[in-house]
């Protein structure tokens, strides 16, 4: 029986103003293997673990009880305490009477009983618990960033610039990410490819850092400080060594009937093609499902004229093998679909446009050579309708309930442009509520009121639909006048919601990372670890992790970076001793738990066995413990009982149970 310490927490009145926590140290005083009991205001603050060294010293203590907040916020500092003062830290249990109890319920005396119900539960596990050694594991020197568009360009460059080697992983033919196809940036209005290119150029000619472009993550396995990655790269039907950028592929190409991904299918390019002036690499693609080579075998104009001889047809996917002690996610963002919003005639009038096609149509690069036109006639616009929060805010199962924060920055942004560059063109914007958290963002959005004459609506737009002259009507509410609105314009704009990208369920499967209801990346701690994912090693850069501007996200990306550098600076990492181990004379070696491990590290063994009249040879699983991350996977799966988890076993659990229910 362990000699055992419960310590209860007041947690100032987080927790006293729901539990007596006077009552819940008496109750457990009874408790087997208590021998001492006490609360105290702050338990985590510098008197309260100096509470618990002494009565470790003075009580002989072997196992301690804390009674306090969520084991992810100060686990790690219990434990440190127990093991200055000579305890083993993994004799030390929380019970989490804060999240659990206090900020649950409000009536003091079920929280209290519910409480004194989390301790015994605790106490019960500790009597149960013996003393483990971590073990170390070396770190991988290497950092993959998945993602390079702005977010991942700053993560691997301030990770590159500590002197670890890089490798970036983009899906694109290029690398700059959504940031490319913008225009000019909120709020300085300076142009987002003077701002993005040079960085671009800095990946790319960094010492340290290797471009997979037009690649995928295929698979990944290992662990922190040592994750071994597949990277698949797709055949882009052209040396990458030998093609020097020259686009003359592009020009003599027959096949022009692609959609131009970059213009946002506003236009389009042939089946080989360089997505951008500026795009890093400057190498071409063949879009195989275009090319008439790929589809008759007879054309070939491309690889005729191509003086460097990069064309390769026979071209195959590569994959690639290596090892990092780091993974940055940087997937970046899409916009909604928003063919699901019928009422706004995206599908059925081509001057209903997203925000991020009016970028381009108003880009020199564009579609239209940054003249602001119709995409329905080609002329030039007298009215424009912007219309806030398409498939944000939105409670309905076809949009997102949450605000993606850039849109009305953006908006007034595309505002203020055109009033500039047009002024006789007539500019409404219909919002919901106008949001502008960040520094000079609300001067920002005065500024196209008052110097602009940005006529700002306060309403929903219902419907629009195409009038007899060939131009839209768009019907309204206005609801600082309680009145109805039909509004005749020339194009209509929609401001739609931000989403994570296609493919992060994917990657957060791969990662074992988790993910909100939005399918956001989800941090491990919302305030003070922002930037960490669950899973340990893995990072998150940008808007994956949920809507954000360029300042935010650089922001984000380079704290991402140190964390990143924090890890590599190791040579060695604790390993987690709470790990599986088999019962090898339960274990049939049905692999069922070798099936359900998400990290790799069962494999099977041949083992003798003596029984009556001889030896038996029977396959049984073996865990490597650096690999293992101690999930408990393997044990609820183990149909004979056989797999075990230090730490957690199914001894113990039953005794918290038993504790719960006496």
């Amino acid at each position: 029986m362990q000699r055992i310490g419960v310590f209860v927490c007041w947690c100032g009145s987080n927790i006293a103003a729901t539990v007596d926590v006077a009552k819940v140290v008496e109750a457990v005083r009874n408790e087997p293997g208590v021998c001492y009991a006490q609360d105290y205001q702050y338990m985590c603050s510098e008197a309260g673990q100096g509470l618990i060294k002494t009565a470790i010293k003075e009580h002989g203590l072997t196992g301690i009880v804390v009674c306090s907040c969520s084991p992810r916020m100060h686990e790690a500092t219990f434990r440190k305490t127990a093991e200055a003062a000579g305890v083993n830290p993994y004799m030390v249990e929380i019970a989490n009477i804060r999240e659990h109890c206090s900020w649950i319920h409000k009536d003091k005396d079920e929280a209290t009983e519910k409480a004194i119900i989390l301790a015994r539960a605790a106490i019960a596990k500790v009597n149960l618990n013996a003393p483990l050694q971590p073990g170390e594991s070396a770190v991988v020197k290497r950092a993959l960033v998945i993602g390079g568009g702005i977010a991942g360009l700053q993560s691997a460059i301030d990770i590159a610039d500590a002197g670890y080697k890089v490798d970036i992983v983009e899906k694109s033919p290029t690398i700059g990410g959504k940031m490319a196809q913008l225009d000019k940036t909120f709020p300085t209005l300076d142009c987002a490819a003077c701002i993005l290119t040079p960085k671009m150029v800095e990946a790319a000619q960094h010492p340290n850092i290797t471009l997979y472009t037009y690649s995928e993550v295929a698979e990944v396995k290992g662990f922190v400080g040592n994750f071994t990655v597949k990277i698949k790269k797709k055949a882009r039907f052209v040396d990458e060594t030998k093609c020097t950028g020259c686009a003359v592929c592009t020009e003599k190409c027959p096949s022009r009937k692609g959609l131009n991904e970059f213009n946002c299918g506003l236009n389009k390019r042939g089946a080989v093609y360089i997505p951008f002036a500026q795009a890093v690499p400057n190498v071409a693609v063949i879009d195989q499902t275009q090319c008439l080579h790929f589809k008759t075998g007879k054309c070939g104009i491309c690889e005729k004229n191509c003086s460097a001889g990069a064309i390769k047809f026979d071209q195959q996917d590569e994959y690639l093998e290596e090892k990092y002690g780091a993974i940055v996610v940087a997937t970046g963002f899409q916009i909604t679909d928003v063919t699901k919003f019928d009422e706004f005639q995206y599908t059925k009038h081509p001057d209903v446009i997203t925000s991020l096609e009016l970028e381009r149509i108003m880009n020199a690069a564009g579609p239209t050579k940054g003249t602001l036109l119709r995409m329905s006639n080609m002329e030039h616009p007298k009215d424009i309708v912007f219309i806030q929060c398409v498939g944000s805010r939105d409670n309905t199962a076809r949009g997102k309930t949450y605000c993606s924060k850039i849109c009305c920055m953006y908006t007034a942004k595309h505002a203020m442009l055109i009033r500039e560059k047009y002024p006789d063109v007539n500019v409404h914007v219909f919002y919901i509520d106008v949001r502008t958290p960040g520094k000079n963002f609300d001067e920002f959005y005065r500024r196209a009121v008052e110097q602009y004459n940005v006529d700002y609506i306060k309403g929903m737009v219902g419907k629009v639909w195409e009038n007899a002259d060939g131009r839209l009507t768009v019907q309204a509410s206005d609801l600082i006048s309680n009145e109805q609105i039909l509004l005749d314009t020339d194009m209509v704009v929609l401001a739609a919601a931000v989403e994570p990208s296609d493919g992060v369920k994917n990657i957060a499967t791969m990662l074992t990372a988790s993910i909100d209801t939005n399918n956001f990346l989800t941090e491990a701690h919302p305030k003070l670890r922002p930037v960490e994912s669950p899973t340990a090693g893995v990072f998150l850069s940008g808007v994956c992790q949920g809507p954000k501007d360029i300042p935010e996200t650089v922001s984000q990306a380079g704290a991402a970076a140190i964390k990143v550098v924090g890890l590599l600076a190791k040579d060695k990492l604790v390993t987690n001793p709470c790990t599986a181990g088999p019962d090898e004379m339960m274990c049939n070696g049905c692999s069922t738990c070798a099936n359900v491990c998400p990290y790799g590290a069962i494999d099977y063994v041949d083992k003798e066995f003596r029984i009556p009249g001889g030896v038996e040879v029977r396959r049984v699983a073996r865990v490597n413990g650096a690999l293992c991350q101690g999930c408990g996977a393997c044990t609820v799966a183990c149909p004979s009982g056989a797999m075990d988890l230090k730490g957690f076993s199914n001894r113990q659990i039953m005794a918290e149970v038993d504790a719960i229910c006496k």
